[in-house]
């Protein structure tokens, strides 16, 4: 499905690229502002509103007339550090410290927190990672606060202010919307009014480009701290201020269109899996295909199955079922269920009307349930754990190679076009069965986690079974038939040889079959185009 979380990068990463707005060059140089700003900072520490000591590290970044970035220092010293621009700007922007054009500092905690913890009104907000939501843009309001003589042993922050979390999972910018102290687990960046348009600069350092950059400057690893002096040396671009505005604008739009798009996509998803369930439910009534009533009737088929059990039963190659039954349609329009001697009525037991060609069967009588393989101990087999065998709608496994030694105590037999379905939660919920195709030999052992169905020569075809075996009115009789702990909820062999399926004659079957294949292989191609 679609990658809305990849696509909501691409948009902060064409932001910050001067690539989502058109420029207007009307608009004054980012270059013309950064001057302005230097120019109010020495006034500022002529004035004594600023401490030379806090303007010491300022540098300034320029283009020299090779076309190649340079930074003068405070010192006078000049340097290239055209190997430390990650990416063309548009004419108008200018690249610039962080710590050139705002305070970054860290926060601090009173010690021992707990002693500074109060519960009284007039207590200073205690802003912790806990006050944050999830995805969220803003911290409104926190859930302690401590006293106010712990102020001084923390850092004080304002509203308008930005934090960024700067240990475990840093980087991660939120805006303040309210006042308060910060331990030692944020960043503070404040006194960007002058530069930054608020939202420009949230979307910006929500940017992957920004957070890779932070993980490579605090050692690559989500357990180090990005401490202030790193986040101050971020190259960060720097549009003009107009345009800020409408990178802002125009990021808000497309990210709720990609929010738009997720929850949709939710909603598409959702859809095509009630399109699925719906497409089976008609076929195993008869409602997917038409009937040809040249067709041989499904009694006849069941009929020819029961010799075939018959004879294998007389080779002692399979046991009777004391449960075999014959179910049949009486004169009075009812199902009869009949079961050596005794004749017991069903029509409770059916879920809806089937063609008059078609009938019903348990599974036992039209398979064998949970058969097992003898083999020599030489011979080479498919093993296939449950991990192997796909979810869903995609009928398919793979599969590991093991001698038939090492696997023919313990585990699960089946052959070639046995029918598989998980007999625990949630494999079972997520409809995880299977026609096993291609196994090694012909045979195949795996796990206990499985039951499985072999049907006869001439008798249901396994994909017929399969598709039967997807439908919501299975998978919801199961799960009301589950037994055992939490978490260890299973369906019993009973229920899979007692469920009743809808049996259509064998040229039906193959029609039926095939017609599933090409509306989910259209299906597919619906869903890959939303890739």
């Amino acid at each position: 499905m679609i990658d809305t979380v990849a696509l909501r990068e691409k948009v902060l990463d064409l932001a910050i690229r001067g690539k989502l707005v058109p420029q207007d060059p009307n608009d004054e140089p980012a270059s013309v502002l950064l001057e302005r700003i230097r120019a109010q900072k020495q006034q500022m520490v002529k004035d004594g509103k600023l401490k030379a000591k806090d303007i010491k590290d300022d540098s300034i970044i320029f283009v020299g007339e090779d076309n190649l970035h340079y930074e003068k220092f405070a010192d006078g010293t000049v340097k290239c550090i055209e190997n430390e621009i990650p990416f063309e700007l548009p004419e108008g922007w200018a690249w610039e410290r962080l710590g050139n054009i705002s305070t970054i500092a860290r926060g601090g905690s009173p010690r021992p927190i707990k002693a500074f913890i109060t519960d009284d009104a007039n207590g200073v907000n205690w802003i912790k990672i806990g006050d944050t939501e999830k995805d969220g843009k803003y911290i409104f309001s926190t859930k302690e606060k401590i006293k106010p003589e712990g102020v001084s042993k923390s850092r004080f922050v304002k509203s308008g202010d930005f934090l960024l979390t700067n240990s475990m999972s840093f980087g991660r910018p939120y805006i303040l919307k309210t006042n308060g102290c910060i331990h030692d687990g944020w960043l503070v960046i404040g006194d960007i009014e002058l530069v930054f348009n608020q939202d420009y600069l949230y979307y910006a350092l929500s940017a992957n480009y920004m957070y890779q950059t932070m993980a490579i400057m605090a050692g690559g690893s989500t357990v180090d701290n990005l401490n202030s002096d790193l986040v101050k040396s971020l190259l960060f671009p720097i549009p003009p201020i107009n345009e800020q505005k409408s990178i802002a604008q125009k990021v808000s739009e497309l990210l709720d269109l990609v929010e738009s798009i997720k929850n949709n996509e939710a909603m598409i998803v959702g859809e095509i899996a009630l399109l699925k369930s719906k497409i089976l439910d008609l076929a195993i009534r008869g409602k997917l295909v038409p009937q040809n009533p040249d067709d041989e009737p499904a009694s006849v088929l069941l009929e020819r199955i029961r010799t075939e059990k018959e004879e294998l039963i007389k080779a002692g190659k399979i046991k009777r079922d004391k449960k075999e039954s014959v179910i049949f349609k009486g004169e009075d329009n009812s199902y009869y269920e009949k079961i050596g001697e005794k004749v017991i009525w069903i029509d409770d037991e059916l879920a809806f009307e089937i063609p008059e060609s078609w009938s019903w069967a348990r599974i036992s009588t039209i398979g064998i349930i949970n058969p097992r393989n003898t083999l020599s101990d030489g011979t080479k087999v498919s093993f296939i754990p449950m991990p192997l065998i796909k979810d869903g709608y995609s009928n398919s496994h793979t599969s590991e190679t093991k001698t038939w030694v090492d696997v023919k105590s313990g585990f699960t037999h089946f052959a070639e076009n046995d029918v598989g379905v998980a007999k625990i939660t949630p494999c079972f919920e997520n409809k995880k069965s299977v026609v096993f195709k291609e196994l090694c030999n012909g045979f195949g052992a795996g796990t206990t986690e499985l039951h499985i169905i072999r049907t006869f020569n001439d008798g249901i075809y396994p994909e017929y079974l399969l598709w039967c075996l997807k439908t919501n009115s299975f998978i919801n009789r199961g799960i009301n038939a589950f037994s055992g702990a939490v978490g260890q909820k299973r369906i019993g062999k009973d229920f899979i040889s007692d469920y009743l399926i809808p049996i259509p004659p064998r040229e039906e079957q193959d029609k039926i079959i095939k017609m599933i294949n090409q509306i989910f292989a259209f299906i597919l191609n619906i869903e890959k185009s939303l890739n």
